[in-house]
């Protein structure tokens, strides 16, 4: 886990494939942010989701909110997960990632 940008992030190796969000306790919205090619036209359809800051949208980032009826469904949100790892982790690892799945 990093913070670059005061934001909490994962990466795998030197790449960000999920931002978390800010511990600031004045932001009031929850949500998560995906790097997502092939699920983007679905994730943008989600109630709230919104084309990120810093430029990502460009490049398939989606903003999905957290919380309250809006929220999508856990299995979807845990493919989306996979997604965005998938579309940052070098070949490698998503090599190990499919012998091992």
């Amino acid at each position: 886990m990093d913070f670059p940008w005061g934001e909490r992030v994962v990466k795998v190796g030197r790449k960000i494939f999920i931002f978390l969000g800010s511990d600031d306790p004045d932001v009031s919205s929850a949500g998560i942010i995906l790097k997502l090619i092939e699920s983007h036209d679905e994730a943008m359809a989600t109630p709230g989701a919104r084309p990120p800051g810093y430029g990502l949208a460009r490049s398939g980032w989606v903003a999905i909110p957290l919380g309250g009826e809006a929220q999508p469904p856990m299995d979807v949100l845990e493919a989306w997960v996979v997604e965005s790892y998938r579309n940052v982790a070098p070949k490698r690892l998503l090599a190990e990632l499919d012998r091992s799945g």
